[in-house]
């Protein structure tokens, strides 16, 4: 895998697109004037925009357990805290991991947001309220080669990891044995391969949803299919926005 994640640059840039306000993110920027900025909230977005909540009643949120993989900093993460009992977090980015420990630990955050050239602002981010990070155990690992006794999960939450993963039938073919029967798979992916990350070889050939239709459908049913928009800051002239297609299964 690409190992571009643990640079310091994009670390801050990727805390900042999970903790940062709309107005730290947007400071200096005219794009997205008199209008709201969709795609802000993006971590929140795949599980509480995604999960098919009415599924669930209170007495279950006690005993919930839930995976996140590919959690880099852990904004997705904290929010499965309110309604899991467990999440195991993992990321294949040891720089991504500690600055989601720092944050479980609720340490305030100094980050250095790029505005123009070699300007840059210091800022202060912290972890969000409500949530209950006691709850969550993050930990270094591959999604390729996920460790044998993590047993089973409720909820199952793999946001923009899909088309980062140099093998991805390998983690698509360790799914069922993760996702408890009637638990539901979050799925999402803004599908940009690129053999930067993904062999050509290992890239689906048609589209990406048809490619987790073959290697899901036997032990998953589709629910849900929503197109979540994300903004990533590169600095206060320049932002991407994108889309990830979210894709929602319940285990049979």
């Amino acid at each position: 895998m690409n190992s571009g994640y643990e640079n310091r640059r994009v670390l801050d840039q990727y805390l900042l697109f999970h903790y940062g306000t709309p107005e730290q993110i947007l400071e200096g920027s005219t794009v997205f004037d008199g209008e709201e900025a969709k795609g802000l909230h993006f971590p929140e977005a795949t599980v509480w925009s995604a999960l098919l909540l009415d599924r669930y009643s209170e007495n279950d949120q006690g005993a919930l357990r839930a995976l996140d993989v590919g959690c880099a900093v852990g904004r997705s993460s904290f929010e499965l805290s309110r309604l899991c009992a467990e999440v195991i977090a993992v990321d294949y980015s040891q720089a991504f991991i500690e600055a989601a420990k720092q944050m479980q630990q609720g340490r305030e955050m100094k980050v250095l947001r790029y505005d123009e050239g070699q300007l840059e602002s210091e800022i202060n981010l912290n972890c969000p309220e409500a949530v209950n990070p006691d709850r969550v155990q993050f930990e270094l690992g591959d999604a390729m080669s996920l460790r044998d006794d993590l047993g089973e999960f409720d909820v199952v939450h793999a946001a923009n990891l899909l088309c980062r993963l140099s093998e991805p039938t390998r983690f698509l073919n360790r799914l069922p044995a993760l996702v408890k029967p009637g638990g539901q798979l979050v799925m999402a992916t803004p599908c940009t391969w690129s053999e930067e990350f993904t062999p050509k070889e290992n890239q689906p050939e048609g589209s990406t949803l048809d490619f987790l239709h073959i290697h899901l459908d036997d032990s998953f049913e589709l629910q849900r299919k929503v197109e979540l928009p994300f903004v990533i800051r590169d600095h206060a002239r320049k932002f991407q926005i994108s889309t990830s297609q979210t894709s929602v299964w319940v285990r049979k």
